[in-house]
């Protein structure tokens, strides 16, 4: 991406002016290359003399480009990015960071969102570590226009107004298309007179029970109100590439590709699978009623399947997900929703919030379960995102014992498109609730959707120009 486009895309440049703030951006550096604790540089940052700021910069300016990448590699994307809008030296620094993939710097997950005062290719990104919003330009078609089922490793999985898929970096604007809908087991396409694509259709089989009914026939853009229900990507270290996996209905199953594939390739017999999540060759997909089935791609191309655990489901209303834990554990998360009411009165609204949630941690070695009431020092982040459990130490502008969630409710992220959207940070201590944003800059559909940004990409022969 050319310079220009990288300032432009995230309404930064303006600070790359700013001579204080650029010298806030180096200073937010040093404790980290130079061994300092933050406070003790603060006062330094704040009180810098005008005259000394314009040596400092001018200085900054001609330092060799190893130590500007050293400095780079400390400071988070949205600095990252306007560092590197600053001059020409700094900007080679910064694509060389990129391109040598040197910058490995964990990322706070920010919150990407849509707005109607924006136009339709815009989406905008929250950061949690400075309590802002930076507005993005995203590749076509239009990001408003699709629908957001997945984001893992820096990638939104988004599906169009055709019912395909494709992968989005929402920092870097790569963009991937993957396998056609028509690759998966239970799509057919119909095709007019003219030999152009007209509708689908889609089967009812699973892979315990034939249909139940006859295939029912969609419009292009109305597959992906039932089809899609969640998507995952996930580094595949036996090939070196990405794999795509996708809960898919009916009944919610599973399927998968590899970026560079031509198909989707089903992964039957079992389903109500809600989330997944994937580790050293072994994909763990957990089902709404508890169970926790691994699927081992370690082994060959013959894909193996064994259920490990099962917890009981007592919640009527919710969803389960499951996620790693830095300690090496798999956590098994239920969300409850005793509040709703989904068949209301006529002239009510339909409504869905989230209450509690019930945590428990399997241990893989010794396959025990059991279920926990804090996580301590640990925060969660939910929805269509791919399941995160991350250390609050590490990330200091997150709220330890807290959950960050979405809403990943199907009724409201693929059917009813206007409905409020439930989401916020919940106190594990106490279940109390608090807004990451207010309800009032964002649009309802697409729904807002975790994202931890990432500048690595894939450079793959199927990217979308």
């Amino acid at each position: 991406m050319e310079l220009c486009s990288v300032a432009s895309v995230m309404s930064l440049g303006s600070l790359a002016i700013q001579r204080t703030h650029l010298c806030s951006l180096v200073f937010r550096a040093l404790p980290r290359l130079l061994g300092y604790t933050p406070s003790s540089l603060k006062k330094l940052c704040k009180d810098v003399d005008p005259l000394l700021t314009e040596t400092i910069v001018g200085t900054l300016r001609e330092l060799p480009q190893d130590i500007l990448m050293d400095i780079f590699a400390t400071l988070e994307i949205p600095d990252l990015i306007r560092v590197g809008a600053v001059c020409p030296s700094w900007h080679s620094a910064y694509t060389s960071l990129q391109s040598l993939g040197l910058y490995k710097l964990s990322q706070t997950p920010c919150l990407l969102y849509t707005s109607e005062s924006a136009d339709d290719s815009s989406a905008y990104l929250y950061s949690l570590s400075e309590k802002r919003s930076y507005k993005l330009t995203l590749p076509d078609p239009p990001i408003r226009t699709r629908c957001l089922i997945g984001s893992s490793h820096g990638w939104l999985i988004t599906v169009d107004e055709r019912s395909e898929m494709h992968l989005v970096n929402p920092i870097t604007c790569e963009q991937i298309a993957l396998p056609s809908v028509i690759t998966i087991e239970q799509v057919k396409p119909i095709f007019d007179e003219y030999g152009d694509l007209h509708k689908y259709e889609l089967s009812w089989h699973t892979g315990t029970r034939a249909a139940y009914n006859s295939p029912s026939i969609y419009d292009l853009d109305k597959l992906r109100d039932e089809l899609h229900y969640k998507a995952f990507v996930f580094p595949d270290t036996s090939t070196g590439s990405y794999m795509v996996v996708l809960i898919h209905n009916p009944k919610q199953q599973l399927s998968f590709t590899r970026v560079g594939d031509d198909k989707w390739t089903w992964l039957p017999p079992h389903d109500a699978y809600e989330d997944c999540t994937y580790k050293d060759g072994m994909l763990y997909a957990v089902t709404g009623f508890g169970e926790v089935h691994v699927f081992d791609f370690s082994s060959g191309p013959a894909v193996t399947v064994e259920m490990i655990m099962q917890v009981r489901n007592v919640y009527g209303c919710g969803y389960m997900y499951i996620a790693q834990a830095p300690w090496g554990d798999l956590l098994l998360i239920w969300r409850i929703c005793e509040d709703h009411d989904v068949e209301p009165e006529p002239g009510a609204s339909v409504f869905w919030n989230t209450t509690e949630y019930e945590i428990y941690k399997f241990d893989l070695k010794r396959s025990k379960l059991k279920k926990i009431n804090c996580l301590h020092d640990h925060v969660l982040f939910l929805g269509h995102n791919q399941s995160l459990c991350l250390s609050a130490g590490e990330y200091p502008s997150l709220k330890a014992n807290h959950v960050y969630f979405t809403d990943d409710n199907v009724l409201w992220t693929l059917r009813l498109k206007n409905n409020h959207r439930d989401m916020g940070i919940l106190s594990l201590d106490d279940n109390n609730k608090e807004e990451v944003v207010s309800h009032q800059l964002f649009s309802n559909f697409p729904a807002p959707i975790w994202v931890t940004p990432d500048l690595r990409k894939m450079d793959m022969a199927s990217r979308v120009d």
